[in-house]
């Protein structure tokens, strides 16, 4: 039952992950804009699932024909790709969500995590492209945790507490918070809205996977961060994306309590 469970997330996770490359070109814009509405050639973009790829539609044939063919081209329904390709979010999203299978089994709460993964990596890929985390990403990510580890909660075999994932969610997001008003160049607000899904996630299997996993997603931030002056690629000034740090840690946490429940 356990192999099932895996390859079921795995396949899940897989599927998601192609559908994400459009939603997560039309997010990716500077703060202030609220989503690209088309393509770089200026083809207008139709739903937010799916490759990152246009085919615009063909115009139809004038009744006169030409008195000589034209040589054949590329044309309006030219095809061409804008975006991230689909193979990365498939792979990343599908290795999240079988890690997620592997560590919780069948218990209840395996649907709420690996169910939000493609959220999760959506963020990361939106983040690590432009440096923000939008609100219509982090804010019903944060909504959605709490509602499905909830429904987990009232099913039999669950291995967590609802009120500690809430307790935990509230926590760690005001711990983000305080780091935000210290320094807001360092640690941005999407930050602060991000941790309050991820703390919620891991307050489900107790205090001490909580500060496990937000102490690992801010010792990932700092080694890459680090690598990156000892490399010369950035300034102590300089700051980079730091959700898919605070994923990744989140992602370690709930691991360790998947596999200790």
């Amino acid at each position: 039952m356990g192999v099932l469970v895996i390859v079921l997330a795995a396949g899940y996770g897989v599927a998601a992950g192609l559908l994400l490359p459009r939603a997560a070109y039309r997010l990716s814009v500077d703060p202030g804009d609220p989503w690209r509405e088309s393509c770089p050639q200026g083809h207008r973009l139709r739903g937010w699932l799916g490759p990152a790829r246009c085919r615009p539609a063909r115009r139809r044939p004038a009744r006169r024909r030409p008195a000589r063919a034209e040589p054949a081209g590329p044309g309006p329904a030219h095809v061409h790709a804008y975006g991230p390709r689909a193979l990365l979010p498939a792979v990343l999203t599908g290795a999240v969500c079988a890690l997620v299978g592997a560590a919780v089994g069948v218990r209840p709460e395996v649907a709420a995590y690996a169910g939000l993964a493609p959220l999760l990596v959506l963020l990361a890929l939106v983040d690590r492209a432009v440096h923000r985390l939008p609100d219509v990403l982090t804010l019903p990510l944060a909504a959605g945790a709490a509602a499905l580890l909830g429904i987990a909660a009232l099913l039999p075999g669950s291995a967590g507490s609802w009120r500690l994932a809430l307790l935990g969610g509230g926590a760690l997001g005001a711990a983000y918070l305080v780091l935000h008003l210290i320094n807001p160049a360092g640690m941005g607000f999407g930050d602060v809205k991000l941790a309050l899904s991820l703390g919620v996630a891991l307050g489900w299997y107790g205090w001490g996977v909580w500060a496990s996993g937000a102490f690992l997603g801010l010792l990932y931030g700092a080694l890459y961060g680090l690598t990156l002056l000892l490399r010369g690629s950035a300034t102590r000034d300089q700051g980079f994306a730091f959700g898919p740090f605070m994923a990744a840690g989140a992602l370690t946490g709930v691991l360790l309590g998947g596999f200790g429940a």
